[in-house]
């Protein structure tokens, strides 16, 4: 519970002040690239370490897996201010600023999921787990699909 509050806090704090200090973060559209592509990879490591849980490759710990799907979930906020106007590049398709309203509702999707995986992770229901993680993989497929450069 109380890594549930820190989180929620910190989200918050961070969609909060997010909004205003996007556009003086990224003075240049490397910056936002370099801060997007980190957030992602932050994520993704946190992911990794469930998935092999999931899949049997590591052994079930809750408390570990917990802590991962917390991470995935207080990430999953944090990329999307660093895609404004102007900083196109890195590993995304132009389609995220050409069709930015598909882009939005895919990351809105993908959030979501994070949220869910997160509510299973804390209860401890591997089965559970297991459902919200596909869910989850399957939204960032997506996204990828549609928005990332092969």
């Amino acid at each position: 519970m109380k890594l549930n509050k820190i989180i929620l806090a910190g989200t918050a704090t961070v969609l909060a002040i997010g909004a205003g200090v996007a556009f003086a973060q990224f003075q240049k559209p490397e910056d936002a690239i370099k801060y997007r592509q980190s957030v992602f990879t932050v994520m993704g490591n946190s992911f990794g370490k469930i998935s092999a849980v999931v899949k049997g490759e590591a052994p079930y710990n809750k408390d570990e897996l917990a802590k991962n799907a917390a991470i995935v979930a207080m990430m999953s906020t944090l990329p999307w201010q660093a895609f404004g106007p102007g900083t196109e590049g890195g590993k995304a398709q132009s389609d995220i600023w050409s069709d930015s309203a598909k882009f939005k509702a895919a990351s809105e999707k993908m959030q979501l999921a994070a949220v869910d995986l997160n509510k299973a992770a804390q209860s401890g229901d591997l089965e559970s787990i297991k459902k919200a993680f596909g869910a989850t993989g399957a939204s960032c497929k997506n996204c990828h699909d549609d928005f990332r450069k092969k």
